[in-house]
C-alpha cells in the first residue's frame, strides 16, 4: 500500500521538520504508519517496515536510543548506534522518513512527566529492570504524539512491552492501531535482536536453545501433561548450558496474570542472560482444544 518506491529515506531530526514532512503527506490524503526503533536494523525491523508499508501510504522509522529505558549498570553506552547503516538496510523497504532525534530534542527540559502503566510495568522485565517500561511508555508516547500515525507495529518478540504499549494508548484514548508483528527468527530457531551481536559464535548456537525450551513447554501446556515438571526440567536445561535465567514463566496471554489455566490463550516468556547478551523471547500457545 505504501506509496514510495525503494530508496533511500529522507532524515528529519527535529520534530519541526518531521512533523512538516508529514503535514504535507495527510493534506495529500495520505495515511501514516509508524516503526519506533532504537537502531542498530536486522531483518527483524526491515520485518515490521515491510508490515507498516502494507497497511499505510507513508512509512516512519524512529531511531532513537532512549537513555531512560536503560537502568544503571545497563548498556546505554554500548548500545550499538549505526544510523548510516541502518538508512541503508532501510532503502531496501518501502520507508519514506527516518526520524533520528537527539536525546535534547526528545527531552528538551530532562524527564519532567512520565508514563506509567501499574501492574504490567513490574512484573518479569519490570521485576528486573524497574523503571525500564516507565521509560518505554514515555518514550513511546512521546513519539506516538510526534508522528500520530494511523497504524504503529511493534513486534511480538517484546511481549510484554506490546502489551504495556497496547494499554497505554486504549487507557489515554490515543487514535492509533497497535499492530503486533510475528517474530523474525533466525535458521536456528533464536529470535532475532540488536543484542545478538554480543554473542560469540558459541554463545549464538547455544542461544538457539531458549526456543528449544520455549517449543518443549508449548507442546506441554497443549496436551496438558506434565507441564510443571517440563518447565522445571527446561529451567534446569538451560542453566546446565550457560544461561542466567532472570525468569522462564507461562502467563495468560491478554493480561500476563499468573491464572493462564483459566485462559483460551498462554504465552511462555523467558529472559536469561548468556555472556554479555541479555535475550528474551516468547511463545503464544492456544489452550481452546486442551
Amino acid at each position: 500500500m505504501a506509496l514510495s518506491s525503494k530508496r533511500r529515506p529522507q532524515i528529519y531530526n527535529t520534530v519541526d521538520d518531521l512533523r512538516q514532512f508529514l503535514n504535507q503527506s495527510r493534506q495529500q490524503g495520505h495515511t501514516v504508519g509508524f516503526v519506533p526503533t532504537m537502531g542498530s536494523l536486522h531483518q527483524g525491523h526491515l520485518d515490521l517496515v515491510q508490515k507498516a508499508s502494507e497497511l499505510a501510504d507513508i512509512v516512519v522509522v524512529s531511531i532513537f536510543v532512549n537513555p531512560m529505558q536503560f537502568g544503571p549498570h545497563e548498556d546505554f553506552d554500548a548500545y550499538p548506534r549505526t544510523l548510516d547503516s541502518d538508512c541503508d538496510a532501510l532503502s531496501d523497504c518501502e520507508c519514506d522518513a527516518v526520524f533520528a532525534p537527539t536525546v535534547r530534542e526528545i527531552y528538551p527540559k530532562g524527564v519532567n512527566t512520565e508514563i506509567d502503566v501499574p501492574g504490567l510495568s513490574t512484573i518479569l522485565c519490570g521485576h528486573h529492570r524497574p523503571g525500564h517500561f516507565r521509560g518505554v511508555a514515555t518514550v513511546v508516547t512521546k513519539l506516538l504524539n510526534i508522528v500520530q500515525p494511523e497504524i504503529a507495529v511493534f513486534g511480538n518478540k517484546d511481549y510484554q512491552q506490546l502489551q504495556v504499549i497496547r494499554t497505554l494508548v486504549t487507557d489515554l484514548l490515543m487514535p492509533v492501531e497497535i499492530i503486533g508483528a510475528d517474530t523474525t527468527r533466525e535458521p536456528s530457531g533464536l529470535a532475532m535482536s540488536s543484542r545478538n551481536a554480543y554473542l560469540s559464535a558459541t554463545e549464538r548456537d547455544t542461544a538457539s536453545r531458549l526456543y528449544a525450551s520455549l517449543q518443549a513447554i508449548g507442546e506441554a501446556l497443549k496436551s496438558n501433561h506434565q507441564v510443571t515438571t517440563t518447565l522445571r526440567e527446561q529451567r534446569e536445561r538451560l542453566a546446565a548450558a550457560g544461561f542466567v535465567i532472570d525468569y522462564l514463566e507461562i502467563r495468560d496471554a491478554n493480561d500476563l496474570s499468573q491464572s493462564y489455566v483459566e485462559s483460551e490463550t498462554a504465552v511462555v516468556l523467558v529472559a536469561a542472560r548468556l555472556g554479555q547478551a541479555r535475550l528474551i523471547d516468547n511463545l503464544v500457545v492456544s489452550l481452546a482444544s486442551k
